[in-house]
């Protein structure tokens, strides 16, 4: 009989810990310690046996109800806070939270004013390879191997004489090998120059470029849009100056600067001390690049201007090193 009790208790143990319940709980308790339980059973028949019998399976009884009636009251607090934390729910009282909202990086920001100015003034959008080769990226554009020109440029090149493309200029290139005149286009995207960064330069950045052919198009028209474009971006009260300048596609070149808005003009280390900014390289489309695409020089004129994404981004975020865009340090992406 007390082999009998072990097993009950055994049971009665294990039925009380997998509980999840009141019912589980109770009904536990009413089969092993209720009126009609086995237990009740052999407690009645214990004044059947010899005083030694009785004496051991009293103790043994006795002890079963201690232990089961210990984890009773166990199961029963566990199953009741189980209930009461299910039974709260969310304090809908409380302020709420609002998450941390992203925003366009200040690369993207600043890449879609420059279209939307262009957009505005005529230009349609045309995109090109990174991976160029070196017909498109330079000899297209009147820079043959063994021009001088060449050394402006400090290229990345892949297997297979590709090359990471310098400029977006190649774009322009394909434009006009698959369309007619009039063209009028700008060309944004990401280049890559093996040079050693500094506040002004990267090896990894973003340009846009402009381009549009026509007949008797005249250099008046570039400095008018180049002009108004500037104005459009950065303010009528903006500083601008024109200069001559050289690039190997264009016949006459010329640069635009802009007073530093980092210094007012006073001298820093993104305007080299100078108060200006050179943000425009343009010119007239040179007769050779014309002929390298099938044009004919005779019938069609054209301009074309680039400028750099990311100085302009620092432009108008006053931004002092042109590093800092490609980190990825979310304080600083926060504050512009």
């Amino acid at each position: 009989m007390i082999e009998r009790l072990s097993e009950l208790a055994a049971a009665a143990l294990g039925d009380l810990d997998a509980a999840r319940t009141e019912k589980d709980v109770e009904d536990a308790r009413v089969r092993y310690l209720g009126r009609k339980s086995e237990i009740a059973t052999i407690s009645k028949g214990l004044g059947a046996l010899s005083d030694d019998e009785r004496k051991a399976l009293g103790k043994a009884l006795n002890e079963f109800k201690a232990t089961v009636t210990a984890r009773l009251d166990e199961a029963r607090t566990r199953v009741l806070a189980g209930a009461a934390s299910a039974s709260v729910g969310p304090d809908l009282t409380l302020p709420g939270r609002a998450p941390w909202v992203g925003r366009k990086h200040p690369i993207t920001r600043t890449l879609d004013r420059l279209e939307e100015i262009l957009l505005g003034l005529g230009f349609e959008v045309a995109v090109g390879p990174e991976v160029e080769d070196e017909f498109h990226n330079f000899e297209a554009l009147n820079i043959p191997p063994d021009h001088p020109a060449r050394d402006m440029w400090d290229t990345f090149y892949v297997d297979g004489g590709s090359l990471l493309r310098t400029h977006t200029s190649p774009v322009q290139i394909r434009v006009m090998q698959s369309t007619k005149p009039p063209v009028r286009i700008i060309a944004p995207g990401r280049v890559y120059r093996n040079e050693n960064p500094d506040a002004s330069h990267g090896s990894e950045f973003y340009q846009l470029e402009g381009l549009y052919v026509d007949r008797d198009v005249r250099l008046a028209e570039l400095r008018g849009v180049l002009t108004r474009f500037l104005k459009e971006l950065l303010g009528d009260d903006v500083g601008i100056r024109f200069r001559p300048g050289f690039f190997p596609f264009t016949e006459p070149s010329i640069e635009v600067d802009v007073r530093c808005s980092i210094c007012g003009g006073s001298g820093c280390s993104v305007c080299k001390g100078t108060g200006w900014v050179e943000l425009v390289g343009a010119g007239m489309v040179d007769p050779r690049v014309f002929r390298a695409v099938g044009y004919d020089p005779d019938a069609v004129s054209g301009y074309a201007f680039g400028l750099g994404v990311d100085r302009v981004c620092m432009m108008l975020t006053g931004t002092d090193d042109i590093r800092l865009f490609l980190e990825n340090d979310l304080r600083f992406l926060r504050g512009v």
